[in-house]
């Protein structure tokens, strides 16, 4: 695999990132990765992303890991999910036409979930989506019931942020169409950052990969 340090353009100035590639080869599948809260010491780095970014690696998939307007060396201020998706934009743009044959993902991490799966709903180019911790105790997800693209939540069992009762609630409430293309995956005994259960984390996400894309299979094994 290929791993680069990369800067992308972005509607505030450039987007730091990391792009992780097949060397040689073109991807079938390529992923935009969103991290969580700027606020709250989210960055490209955590550990749930890193490890989406490992499991899609291995997966043979080119992944997009970036850090938000005001993060690290990315250029802008922090804008209270309003200008993050218009990175978000920004780092579809250039996924697409770095791998312009490729099926692509979005996937995000709490607040990343809340910003990247919005615009990911909306982007034609985005074929499947999935949510970690996704925050719904308190943010906004109704825009999701519009939206009957394939989708994988994976929250823990104990998220403070976004309880499996509140997420069944929201997925039970979509249309039939959406519902039916929407997979929830509880990870037992842990909070919102799935700490001592990436493993877990890890084999829901590849087991979900594989059961879609079943040419991934003999890269995990």
């Amino acid at each position: 695999m290929s791993h680069r340090s990369i800067f992308v353009p972005g509607p505030a100035g450039r987007l730091e990132a990391l792009l992780w590639a097949p060397a040689g080869a073109k991807p079938q599948l390529a992923a935009v990765v969103c991290h969580p809260h700027p606020l709250f010491g989210g960055t490209m780095h955590n550990k749930v992303v890193y490890q989406v970014a490992r499991t899609l690696d291995r997966s043979g998939i080119a992944s997009l890991r970036f850090n938000f307007r005001g993060v690290g060396l990315s250029a802008g201020e922090h804008d209270k999910g309003r200008g993050e998706g218009e990175d978000v934009k920004a780092v579809i743009d250039f996924l697409a036409a770095e791998f312009p044959e490729a099926s692509l993902l979005l996937a995000g991490f709490s607040f990343g979930a809340w910003v990247g799966l919005r615009i990911g709903c909306a982007d034609r180019r985005i074929a499947e989506l999935i949510g970690l911790g996704a925050p719904v105790n308190d943010s906004q997800f109704d825009y999701l019931s519009h939206c009957a693209k394939p989708k994988l939540f994976i929250t823990g069992e104990n998220d403070q942020f976004g309880s499996p009762e509140n997420l069944k609630k929201l997925v039970a409430a979509f249309p039939a169409k959406a519902r039916d293309e929407t997979s929830v995956v509880i990870v037992p005994g842990v909070d919102h950052f799935f700490a001592g259960k990436l493993h877990e984390m890890d084999s829901a996400l590849a087991d979900w990969l594989i059961a879609r894309h079943p040419e991934l299979h003999a890269r995990n094994e």
